[in-house]
Parts: C-alpha cells; sequence; structure tokens
C-alpha cells in the first residue's frame, strides 16, 4: 500500500549524563543512524489502524475517544502519543500506517522513538504545528503518564533535536540545550552496541525503584539540615547543593548516599566532558565515558552480570575510547565510542570472551555499528 507520509525516528546513544535527567542533571547524547520508520495516511474518520513489521497483530482505536487503561501491547504507544496531544489539541483525524524497528529492541530507547513518531504523526494529520522541543515534552509525558515510565527528558531530546555534526547538551533543570559541533582536531570515531543477549522492559525493570531511592536520598538531606520538605514530585537532587552532601552523606543509608554520589559526580563528568568535545580530545571524553559506567556498577547499581561482561572486556581493547551501558544499564546493551580501524578485531574478540563467558547467548548476541545522525524527520514530503 502506498502511504503518504514517511517517518524516520532514530534510537539514541548517551555517552555521557546517565541515570540523571530524572534528578534534572546535565546530560549529553546523540541520534544515531539506525531507528524506527512509520509510514501513514491521515484517515478523515478519525480511526486509527496500525501494523508492525516488527511486532505481532494490529492497532485499533479511535483518535477523538480518550485512551483507556493500558492493554500491554506495542499499540499503547500510539494510544499514549494521543493521550499527550490531547490534553493540549483537539484530534479528529486518524492514521493508518505501518511502523518498523531497525535494530533489536534494548537500550536505545525504542520506545521514545516510537512516541516521537506517533506524535508527528498524529500532529500532521490534524495541521498542528509542534516545535522540535515541544515534541519532546509531549512524548516524554506520554512515556511518564500513560506507559508508567518515571523518565527524565533525556531519550526524547537527542530523538528530536539530534545533529549528525555534533552531541546534544541538555540541561534537564531548565531544558537549556545547544548542539556542541565535533571540533576538527577530532579523531573519526564510530559508535559501537553490543547487545548482551537480554532483552527488558523498564517499567518492569528497578528503573523507577531508582528513581524513587534518588528522591529519597534528597528528601534525607533536607531532613538533616531542617529544611522544608517538598512532595516527593517535587524533589530533585539538582536542587541540593553538593555541600549539604559532603555534611550529611554518612548519617543516611550507604544506598542512598551512593545514588546521590552517582549524580553529583556525574554532574562533574559531564562538565569535564562537553569540555573535552570542544576541544576535540575524544581520549578523555572516552575515560569519562568509562568513569561513567564504573558510577554506573558501583554507586548507582545497576547492570546486569552481562553486561558489566561486555563492558570489562571493551574497555581492555586496542581502538576504545570509552563507553558505558545504554539506557537504563538493567539489561539491554553497551555502547562504546571506538577507532573505526580497530572495529574488526573488537567485534571478534568481544564476541570471542563473553560467548565464553555466557555461551546461553550465542543466537542472540550482536555487535552493530552506527554513526551519529539528525533527529526524527518526514522524509521526503
Amino acid at each position: 500500500m502506498e502511504y503518504k507520509y514517511h517517518i524516520y525516528s532514530p534510537y539514541r546513544v548517551c555517552p555521557l549524563g546517565a541515570h540523571v535527567d530524572h534528578q534534572h542533571g546535565l546530560v549529553t547524547g546523540f541520534a544515531i543512524n539506525k531507528g524506527v520508520d512509520l509510514w501513514f495516511s491521515p484517515t478523515d474518520d478519525g480511526h486509527v489502524h496500525l501494523e508492525s513489521r516488527t511486532f505481532e497483530g494490529v492497532v485499533d482505536f479511535e483518535v477523538s475517544k480518550p485512551s483507556q487503561v493500558r492493554e500491554f501491547h506495542w499499540g499503547d504507544y500510539a494510544r499514549g502519543a494521543k493521550y499527550a496531544l490531547r490534553k493540549r489539541f483537539e484530534l479528529n483525524r486518524g492514521i493508518e500506517g505501518v511502523i518498523q524497528g531497525s535494530l533489536p529492541v534494548g537500550g536505545l530507547s525504542s520506545s521514545a522513538a516510537v512516541l516521537i513518531a506517533y506524535v508527528m504523526a498524529f500532529a500532521r494529520a490534524n495541521d498542528i504545528k509542534l516545535q522540535p522541543f515541544e515534541i519532546v515534552k509531549i512524548a516524554s509525558e506520554a512515556e511518564r503518564e500513560y506507559i508508567g515510565l518515571n523518565n527524565g527528558l533525556l531519550d526524547q531530546a537527542c530523538i528530536a533535536l539530534g545533529q549528525k555534526e555534533g552531541l546534544l547538551f541538555l540541561d534537564c533543570d531548565n531544558n537549556a540545550y545547544r548542539i556542541i559541533k565535533r571540533s576538527p582536531q577530532m579523531p573519526d570515531f564510530e559508535i559501537g552496541i553490543f547487545f548482551s543477549g537480554l532483552t527488558r522492559s523498564l517499567v518492569n525493570s528497578d528503573y523507577n525503584l531508582r528513581v524513587y531511592e534518588c528522591k529519597t536520598a534528597a528528601w534525607n538531606m533536607l531532613a538533616y539540615t531542617d529544611q522544608p520538605l517538598k512532595t516527593f514530585d517535587k524533589t530533585f537532587l539538582r536542587d541540593i547543593p553538593k555541600a549539604t552532601f559532603e555534611k550529611t552523606r554518612i548519617a543516611m543509608p550507604a544506598r542512598f548516599a551512593r545514588r546521590a554520589e552517582h549524580f553529583y559526580s556525574e554532574y562533574r563528568r559531564v562538565r569535564q566532558g562537553v569540555t573535552a568535545w570542544e576541544t576535540g580530545n575524544l581520549k578523555l571524553f572516552g575515560k569519562l565515558s568509562f568513569d561513567s559506567c564504573e558510577s554506573s556498577i558501583h554507586n548507582y547499581e545497576c547492570g546486569s552480570p552481562e553486561l558489566i561482561a561486555i563492558y570489562e572486556i571493551m574497555r581492555e581493547l586496542p581502538g576504545v575510547y570509552g563507553g558505558r551501558f545504554s539506557g537504563a544499564g538493567f539489561k539491554g546493551a553497551v555502547i562504546a565510542l571506538v577507532d573505526p580501524s580497530h572495529k574488526e578485531n573488537i567485534e571478534k574478540v568481544l564476541t570471542q570472551q563473553y560467548l565464553e563467558k555466557f555461551p546461553e547467548y550465542e543466537t542472540t548476541f550482536k555487535v552493530f555499528w552506527v554513526k551519529p545522525d539528525d533527529g526524527a524527520r518526514f522524509v521526503n514530503s
């Protein structure tokens, strides 16, 4: 079938700024040249009919009616996009189309890429003009309020705002962002994506639990220093000076202190990383990404045995500038910034050593090579 429109919505990777967007921290990211394609045509009667080349089944609903509770099916993302848009706009026209992802799910924010594609599609069908950051906020709201994942804006911002020749730097406190162009002094690199073979669902992982632990750490600091408490939804580590943490870390339970330690150290790493990127120092930028992963393992306490094994193998390989867990870091994937001349050897040695430890993933472990790309867009329309 011929469809009128085609949206490409890329996946994303975050080299620095792990697990801090929900605490209003600083983050960096790239859109990459793999992602989600959505082909669609508007429908005048308001009906939505979607098929997937990745998942089984079809999706049918009416765009003008309120979204019901989640069905725990891939169609929830279309319903979530409709839900968030209907809070702001009247929707009368639906879409019929087909969606397809280009990489296995896990660690690249495929859910955010899908949501952004649907937000853009429903907006186009209903002649709604959205600025890129409006798309970011609407898609994030859909994921928080309808899908049930207490995320920040990192994923959506990378996907909607990314540029091929630059690094996105986003302050999740005031939503200020800029694209930092690559320095002419920076060596060439590609991004390795190493899938553990495990897939994962963030809502059912410890993702939301870690968010609550960060907020509890903030509450502890406020309580120990006799400051007024805010409601949980308005409590963020970013609002509490690091000096307060240094005074109170001994008093709070160790697990909460570790979560806060990750936040404050990651804030510093992102600041240093932005300077390294601006000056073309990919070696330092990569080291900071490795340090971020160490903190993710020991302070944030995420990472499955499989992910940790991939990380430990790759950091010893020639040609790997740096890298860390991708996404929430509970299953999913590990990413690395790599000298392209070493790709073949990295893939060979990493695959061999990983499968020696985890032979059960022989058919599902995958290595992909990608590059930074521009953000979500309409193709040939």
